[in-house]
């Protein structure tokens, strides 16, 4: 990181800032902090949006994903035009009419307060994970691109975020979501541009596509048919449908977005714009890590691991040595993988017959690559006492090593503006929870708009000191983009199974819908302790078993 860097991720901290202060002024009553006065476009609305789910968890986790693991993860997202489309004709319209804050509001006046509280707080509890994953995030990159603790980073990434979230409320995370998408969209088409610049002069584009799609990582689509696998075409049309219904019609993250919209038109199309850019943009990024992945075959050297100083946690001198050794067999490894992917990709073009011979020697070349990083990273675990996976690390290893000046400053701030973006909207989101379906609506209600306003931005401060001591363990979770949406699906299908249930069923009352979501939550969290299912599937049995439930126990002939 040279100063140009520092420069410009310095400068657009202190823009962030500065335009959250800016935004603060507008904001001094209930509707103004929590809503906006619903006054945004849906320009605004749709990026703000698309920036507060294109967190750094999608530019570093599922960068890193598509390193390890090619375009598979994109069928994540099958379902999510579908979920959009949906949204439009139900909950937008619905939320509007009712003209509530919060979605949890909207199942008080639907059902009874009891309902609206245990909503609010599973809310409350999911979400609060969730934005501990996504702050730490950024702190792997920052961690390793300045050699300062994680613990130091993931307290600079919190303090600034909540700065801005608390004095601004939603119109300024909303607006500064429309600047942030811009310097994502940048670094990523910078990024793109410059790893194909980078092959080498004999190798094309098409060339390196073909090397990456030897090893499966272009297979986008997966056909099979596996409660136990997590991506596959079935899981994105069909699990992933319930995630996607719940993540924008019942999570208060993205619902406050379109309560904010002008207008339902607006609203609505907020969310087909997602519905229409989201699954090529998840594409793209995967599509950097698999060129990343492209690069490493061929440049002169690759990392053992990703993993920023792994050596020094080896304090044995043995253990050490073992590694050492596997350090040279991994360069000896990844010089044999480059001649091959070089051979591989000449005779495709000069002599397609000896291409077979050729893309067999390359495939063994890569699967002795695969096994001494296995045997590094299962070395590492023996003296660190924890799993190691160094997926979180491909993309801030290679900016910081392999980008030019300027550009690699860039890069870390779409990281940070990706980061920024998701973790603001979130604790937004909790505190507009916090403050008005739990301190209004429980603890004070006939208090004052200035005093539910500072009652939000007090549970702002406190939801970012939550998220930053939770982010500490976060980091050594592994995948972080799986980690999040293995979080969100122990709680959202319960959730969207309430919502459906006071939609779809007249007769159901809150007794009903209070038993259904106990039981739907508890039998998800039973699936997810035996990983009997992908943890995708659990998101259609926690809505399906809670529909169930409360169907059933509101019409027993029960007193309330």
């Amino acid at each position: 990181m040279t100063g140009l860097d520092w420069a410009v991720v310095v400068s657009y901290f202190t823009y962030l800032i500065v335009d959250g202060f800016r935004a603060g002024r507008q904001s001094h009553t209930t509707d103004g902090y929590f809503r906006a006065n619903r006054s945004l476009g849906w320009r605004t609305v749709g990026l703000s949006v698309m920036a507060t789910q294109l967190s750094a968890i999608t530019l570093v986790g599922a960068t890193g994903q598509g390193y390890a693991d090619g375009l598979r993860f994109v069928q994540f997202y099958f379902a999510l035009p579908v979920a959009m489309v949906i949204l439009c004709a139900t909950a937008v319209p619905g939320f509007h009419r009712a003209n509530v804050f919060t979605a949890y509001e909207y199942l008080e006046r639907r059902f009874d307060g009891r309902v609206r509280a245990l909503t609010g707080i599973f809310f409350l509890l999911s979400r609060g994970l969730a934005t501990s994953v996504v702050i730490a995030a950024p702190a792997v990159a920052l961690s390793a691109a300045l050699g300062w603790s994680e613990a130091a980073t993931i307290l600079v990434m919190g303090v600034l975020t909540t700065l801005y979230t608390v004095v601004g409320g939603v119109r300024a995370v909303a607006w500064n979501d429309v600047k942030q998408m811009a310097v994502i969209l940048a670094g990523l088409g910078a990024i793109l541009w410059l790893l194909v610049a980078k092959l080498p002069p004999t190798v094309s584009l098409w060339d390196g596509l073909h090397v990456a799609g030897a090893t499966g990582r272009l297979t986008a689509v997966d056909w099979r048919f596996d409660w136990r696998e997590k991506y596959t075409v079935w899981s994105g049309l069909l699990a992933s449908l319930f995630l996607f219904l719940s993540y924008f019609g019942c999570d208060q993250s993205q619902v406050q977005r379109y309560l904010a919209a002008s207008s339902v038109d607006a609203a609505r199309r907020s969310l087909l714009l997602n519905a229409v850019v989201k699954v090529p943009l998840q594409a793209a990024v995967l599509l950097m890590g698999v060129l990343i992945f492209v690069f490493y075959v061929f440049a002169p050297a690759a990392p053992l691991v990703f993993t920023p100083n792994a050596e020094a946690a080896l304090q044995d001198g043995a253990a050490r040595a073992a590694y050492a050794q596997l350090a040279a067999d991994y360069r000896a490894a990844t010089e044999a993988r480059r001649q091959a992917a070089l051979r591989y990709a000449e005779s495709r073009r000069q002599e397609p017959a000896a291409a077979t011979e050729a893309r067999a020697m390359f495939l063994a070349t890569q699967a002795e690559c695969d096994r001494l990083r296995q045997a590094a990273a299962a070395l590492l675990a023996q003296a660190t006492g924890r799993p190691q996976d160094d997926i979180n690390y491909v993309f801030p290893t290679f900016a910081l090593s392999q980008l030019p000046v300027g550009l690699a400053g860039l890069a870390l701030a779409a990281i940070f503006a990706a980061a920024m973006s998701t973790s603001a909207g979130e604790l937004n989101a909790l505190a507009t929870t916090t403050a008005l379906d739990m301190y209004q609506r429980w603890l004070a209600p006939a208090a004052s708009e200035a005093q539910v306003v500072r009652a939000g931005k007090l549970a702002t401060l406190f939801w970012g000191a939550w998220a930053c001591v939770g982010a500490l363990y976060a980091a050594r979770l592994g995948s972080l983009i799986e980690v999040v949406n293995r979080f969100g699906s122990w709680f959202y299908g319960a959730l969207l199974g309430v919502f459906v249930l006071a939609a779809a069923d007249p007769r159901a009352n809150g007794r009903g819908a209070v038993w259904g979501l106990l039981v739907g939550m508890g039998g998800v969290w039973l699936l997810a302790a035996t990983d009997a299912i992908a943890f995708l599937w659990l998101n259609g049995v926690g809505c399906l078993v809670t529909v169930a439930i409360g169907a059933l126990v509101s019409r027993l002939p029960i007193k309330a």
